[in-house]
């Protein structure tokens, strides 16, 4: 009887505490015309969809596009609050001109919010078919260039005691495949929690973002098999003669685990910019809840042992 008195003690105080931090955070911050949010990656996918939504509810948006096309699209369907710039990421100098636009345009408010969305997927495959030269355009989209935009404006986010927002990757926290994707949001989660702690003391908050799989640009299914491909097809022959017919094995599991609903991260996005009381992290996707990030917490041999399982296999393995 006691035993059944406190699981129920607990389970009441469990729901106490959700319905607190469900109160917490509805509430929102204020002045929304005044606030301005700098978004990178706006040509398409998650960082159009949050331009467009934070248009509509009122914020300054600056919009950083990649494409003159991007651009021209997004002001059609925007209101006269948003801005365009053209910004590539990996460009340190147009990183740098793009942040004295920004000084000019926000004066004395400083900046409300920096969101690094930007980024690419691949070359994505077994780390024995890939070179160095693989891993250096995606690391210095989805790494580097994070660092750069955010420390390009980092004093105007001091100025207006705003908030960093950093779009990682579920794969920032396990690595169920080679290459350089999962080292580059990996990179990003430690940029994130050394920010994190570093601005804490100057009132700005960092927060970050770890989808799960969603149907975008980026993890488009016929894309990465043809990345698949084209790394198969320029591997060396002794990687070829390891792995025999490999490209039959590849029947892309993870694209049942697709999520179409891009809404479920742009709302998160949209909750760490305008909730008075943020999260430091968000998952959205109940892949990432429910699959992904338990199994980033399972023992080594059991998460190694799945996912040997479902990679390509050597034609002869010792396993």
């Amino acid at each position: 009887l006691c035993q059944k008195k406190m699981c129920l003690y607990i389970l009441g105080l469990v729901a106490v505490w959700f319905v607190y931090r469900w109160y917490r955070e509805t509430k929102r911050v204020s002045n929304k015309e005044d606030k301005y949010v700098y978004i990178t990656g706006c040509d398409s996918g998650f960082g159009n969809l949050l331009a467009r939504r934070l248009d509509k509810l009122g914020f300054r948006v600056i919009a950083g596009c990649y494409t003159g096309k991007g651009e021209d699209e997004l002001k059609k369907v925007s209101s006269n609050r948003l801005t365009t710039i053209h910004l590539d990421v990996t460009d340190s100098e147009s990183v740098s001109k793009g942040a004295a636009f920004i000084k000019t345009l926000v004066g004395q408010k400083g900046l409300w919010a920096v969101v690094n969305n930007a980024g690419i997927s691949v070359p994505s495959g077994p780390n024995d078919w890939l070179t160095i030269d693989d891993y250096k355009p995606m690391i210095a989209v989805n790494l580097l260039g994070v660092i750069d935009v955010t420390l390009s404006v980092l004093p105007l986010i001091k100025k207006a005691k705003g908030r960093v927002v950093n779009i990682a990757s579920v794969f920032g926290r396990i690595s169920p495949f080679g290459g350089p994707y999962c080292v580059s949001k990996y990179g990003v989660e430690a940029f994130n929690d050394s920010l994190r702690i570093n601005m804490a003391p100057f009132g700005v908050k960092v927060l970050c973002i770890e989808p799960g799989f969603f149907k975008t640009n980026v993890t488009d299914t016929i894309m990465v098999k043809n990345n698949l491909m084209k790394l198969w097809e320029k591997a060396p022959q002794d990687v070829k003669d390891d792995y025999g017919d490999v490209l039959e094995q590849l029947d892309h599991r993870f694209s049942q685990l697709v999520d179409g609903d891009l809404m479920k991260v742009v709302g998160c996005m949209e909750h760490a910019i305008s909730a008075l009381h943020p999260r430091n992290r968000y998952s959205p996707g109940w892949d990432a809840k429910f699959f992904w990030l338990p199994m980033s917490y399972m023992p080594t041999w059991i998460s190694d042992t799945y996912f040997v399982k479902n990679s390509p296999r050597p034609k002869i393995s010792v396993l």
